[in-house]
């Protein structure tokens, strides 16, 4: 890569970096940390931070990118945090919507909302279109993402189930809520989201092994290159 077409790709993942890290610091600074780290969505924008960083920090020394089971897992995952959160939470048709605690959001908060469920989301999206090399994502990789959600949701329930009813939202989000829908309908729920999960996930491989190369993407290492159909089938 040319310096200036390198420059891309460091500032853009440093602009998106800074966009999670901002809305971050605003949730720390206005909610109480033990309950703004019980949330999927800050999870994940801590993940999109930290790889999106070193990411940006690799192309500018010109060091290999990240791992492509992390770098494809950090774009599944801020996908789902913010589908769930346009289509589910902010959609008043969804029966788990949260509109009314939204609304009541302003100034930094509103402003934190929007970067964690919209700007680091699609800016994942469009880094992995037009500046990730091609072809490094594996079948194999939907199943290993999978321990990430389910990760979540145990540390999720059992943080529901320890905590005294009546000291505030035992559960982060309405879907997982066992107190008010019972275990049963929250397993459901659960199951539909992971096989969300895996779904998505196998279209990002199978998008990933179709795409042209962007000429702003740097090609990757020969060992993390999947064949071409002509030379041989994913494996």
């Amino acid at each position: 890569m040319t310096a200036p077409s390198r420059l891309v790709p460091v500032v853009f993942r440093g602009l998106i970096c800074a966009a999670a890290v901002v809305g971050l610091v605003i949730d720390f600074v206005y909610g109480s940390v033990p309950v703004v780290l019980s949330y999927f969505t800050i999870w994940t924008n801590i993940l999109v931070a930290v790889v999106l960083g070193v990411s940006a920090a690799r192309a500018r020394q010109r060091r290999p990118d990240v791992a492509p089971l992390y770098r494809g897992g950090m774009l599944l995952f801020i996908l789902i945090t913010g589908l769930v959160f346009h289509l589910v939470l902010a959609n008043p048709s969804s029966p788990y919507n949260v509109v009314a605690e939204l609304d009541r959001l302003t100034g930094a908060r509103s402003v934190a909302n929007q970067l964690l469920h919209t700007v680091t989301p699609v800016g994942a999206l469009l880094d992995f279109l037009l500046l990730t090399a091609p072809r490094t994502l594996r079948p194999r990789h939907a199943a290993q993402w999978l321990a990430y959600p389910l990760a979540y949701v145990t540390f999720a329930m059992a943080r529901g189930a320890l905590l005294t009813p009546g000291t505030g939202r035992r559960y982060p989000y309405p879907f997982i809520d066992a107190a008010q829908y019972g275990y049963a309908r929250v397993t459901v729920n659960a199951l539909v989201l992971g096989a969300a999960f895996y779904a998505l996930g196998l279209v990002l491989v199978a998008a990933d092994h179709y795409r042209r190369p962007s000429r702003l993407a740097p090609r990757p290492p020969r060992e993390n290159r999947i064949s071409s159909p002509a030379r041989g089938p994913l494996k």
